[in-house]
């Protein structure tokens, strides 16, 4: 009987102590230990030990990440190795003379880090162009007002070149005026299909620098604009 007593009297500050320890919990919510980085250590209820890796919902580490100041300002965190936003102003001009002309297909457009990108694509090899700024964008030929409110233009001519096919048929793939809504890049038009020329006009919430690349495999012609 004493030593019973004894034995149970020796086991009551065993108990104790392991009722007053902190737990430490994976992130993923298993019970165990520290896992490295993936693991978060948690205070149990009223020790106040332990710390949070992660900020608790409400809070701020002070230390936002690229990602996460991307979508606080609404700008696209720059991936590694994409260029920086051009500067240049100038207008742009090369001559190339294919034996055979290719056809323009279609544009496409996305927002980056800083600028946003038009890509004109082409079926054949590399022509000529020129991007330049106009005071206002009209139609080839008929010299009709395109009708699109900016604040800058810039003219991209394309030659030679054609938007259609042997028999007339339109290779441009979509609509001739495109909302892109980029944050300078408003409207895309495709305002020139002449003698040999393709003309695309880009119509700007603001002028700023850009770029123009040409690239192959397939070919396509790529404007960058500041934002």
């Amino acid at each position: 009987m004493k030593t019973s007593r004894a034995l149970a009297l020796a086991l009551v500050p065993i108990a104790a102590t392991l009722a007053c320890g902190a737990t430490t919990t994976t992130a993923n919510g298993a019970s165990g230990g520290i896992a490295g980085d993936a693991t978060a250590t948690v205070a149990s209820p009223g020790t106040g030990a332990g710390r949070e890796s992660v900020a608790p919902t409400g809070t701020s580490t002070g230390n936002a990440t690229s990602t996460e100041n991307a979508a606080a300002t609404g700008n696209p965190a720059a991936k590694p190795g994409e260029p920086a936003p051009p500067t240049s102003t100038k207008p742009v001009t090369v001559s190339r003379h294919p034996a055979k002309p290719p056809t323009v297909t279609g544009v496409r457009f996305a927002r980056h880090a800083g600028f946003d990108r038009v890509v004109i694509d082409l079926s054949g090899v590399m022509p000529g162009y020129s991007v330049a700024w106009t005071d206002k964008l009209v139609h080839d030929a008929s010299g009709d007002p395109v009708g699109l409110a900016g604040g800058a233009y810039l003219q991209v001519r394309i030659a030679p070149a054609a938007a259609h096919n042997r028999a007339g048929d339109p290779t441009w793939k979509g609509p001739r005026q495109v909302a892109a809504n980029l944050p300078n890049v408003r409207h895309i038009v495709n305002n020139g299909d002449f003698e040999g020329i393709v003309s695309v006009g880009l119509v700007l919430a603001r002028k700023a620098g850009f770029r123009v690349l040409a690239q192959s495999g397939p070919s396509r012609i790529v404007i960058d604009v500041a934002h």
